[in-house]
């Protein structure tokens, strides 16, 4: 073909050999004139991107035991707390995908997407949910039952039991002792429409205390998505037995595990704070710290951020069930002498060995952790004293939180 293109081109021209052999005049002379190679680029590096030794221990960080199994934002959120920023979350992310681990990162189920419940709550203990949930026994078909009572402005747990039977005397029981307890008669209590939920006991009390009572739609089963969601964050935990040795073993898991919750899980609802921090009014101290932190991290590398890094902020949307008021006297600052003072009378909610156990592991204990001038004799010494004060000042409480913070310090120090 070539050859007849150019004996026909030689005597008549391109134009009519072009159109006697059916080329393309642009195709003819693309190929007189053939584009010159393209030089390979050279790999451009984001001048704000993390050194590959950074990058290392990012990765690094988030495999570790201690992290292994929380998402990105928990990571960022709990490295922040500690005075660490390390680099953004969508960071974090980056880095792992290009590990291919950017899937979930606990044990997975599928569940459909969960309706925004109708109730609202302002201020913590206005609005209780409580659902029961079966923990499996040491052998088949039995069951333990774990009763979890949640205020739903704070995500705090309130009060909980674990029985061998679900029991609607039972269940009016832990709702009195948990009001009784807390200091404070909710507005309203919801719940599913299980037969405990719906039973004349627990009626019976709501009418006496004047709570509202509140339950699911029927046949709508994403109507509690507070407790269910509760369930799934504690039944996804690494330590959660496939079955329980005894009732006295679920009993103490579960008080374990609610401690845990309650101070130190960080809720992605309530702007990554622990929900006794919202519960207690401490909110703010904390997005003061973490913005020290931040602005920090904002000096040191400024060109690694887009704009100047901010604290997450709790959710105040329209419509929300966690709408803080600023005008309400736990979300306002307090001197540690303040709440000392009004430990007895708390907003909140809660009882006085609570809210002091909270103060002293949130607020007090951690500016001395880690420090050289302290020794490690002082930390034992401050924990018998303290637990042993703690006690006798509310024999109701157990000071879990503060408790778990010595013994990490003393942990650290090879004392435990």
């Amino acid at each position: 073909m070539d050859e007849a293109f150019t004996s026909v081109e030689a005597q008549l021209g391109i134009t009519a050999a072009c159109r006697l052999t059916g080329r393309s005049r642009a195709t003819h002379y693309r190929r007189l004139r053939p584009p010159p190679p393209r030089r390979a680029r050279a790999p451009q590096v984001q001048p704000s991107a993390l050194t590959a030794e950074e990058r290392a221990a990012v990765i690094e960080l988030m495999n570790g035991d201690e992290y292994a199994e929380l998402a990105p934002a928990q990571i960022w959120a709990r490295e922040l707390d500690a005075g660490r920023y390390h680099c953004s979350v969508s960071t974090m992310y980056r880095i792992l995908r290009e590990r291919d681990q950017s899937g979930e990162r606990r044990r997975q189920a599928t569940h459909p997407a969960k309706a925004v419940p109708e109730l609202v709550a302002t201020g913590p203990s206005q609005v209780f949910t409580w659902d029961i949930t079966k923990a499996a026994g040491p052998v088949k078909d039995l069951w333990y039952h774990a009763y979890v009572i949640i205020g739903i402005f704070s995500r705090y747990i309130v009060g909980h039991t674990v029985e061998r039977a679900e029991s609607a005397l039972r269940a009016e029981e832990l709702i009195r002792e948990t009001i009784a307890r807390n200091g404070i008669v909710p507005q309203t209590v919801h719940a599913d429409r299980g037969t405990s939920m719906t039973s004349k006991k627990v009626s019976q009390l709501l009418i006496e205390l004047g709570v509202t009572r509140s339950h699911s739609r029927p046949k709508v089963s994403n109507d509690n998505p507070y407790s269910e969601a509760q369930f799934k964050t504690t039944k996804y935990m690494s330590d959660y037995p496939e079955r329980f040795d005894s009732l006295t073993h679920a009993r103490e898991w579960f008080g374990a595990f609610i401690a845990y919750y309650n101070h130190e899980h960080r809720h992605s609802g309530i702007g990554w704070h622990t929900p006794a921090s919202l519960h207690f009014g401490t909110t703010e101290e904390v997005r003061d710290q973490r913005a020290v932190t931040l602005a920090q991290a904002y000096t040191r590398h400024p060109e690694r951020f887009g704009r100047r890094p901010r604290p997450p902020a709790i959710p105040q949307t329209p419509g929300s069930t966690t709408r803080p008021n600023a005008e309400t006297p736990h979300h306002k600052s307090h001197s540690v002498t303040t709440v000392l003072l009004d430990l007895k009378f708390t907003a909140a909610g809660g009882s006085p060995g609570e809210a002091l156990d909270h103060l002293l592991a949130t607020r007090i204990l951690p500016s001395v952790r880690g420090r050289y001038d302290v020794h490690a004799d002082t930390f034992d010494a401050l924990r018998t004293d303290l637990v042993e004060s703690l006690t006798q000042f509310d024999s109701a409480h157990e000071p879990v939180a503060t408790r778990r913070l010595l013994d990490d310090e003393l942990r650290s120090r090879g004392r435990l």
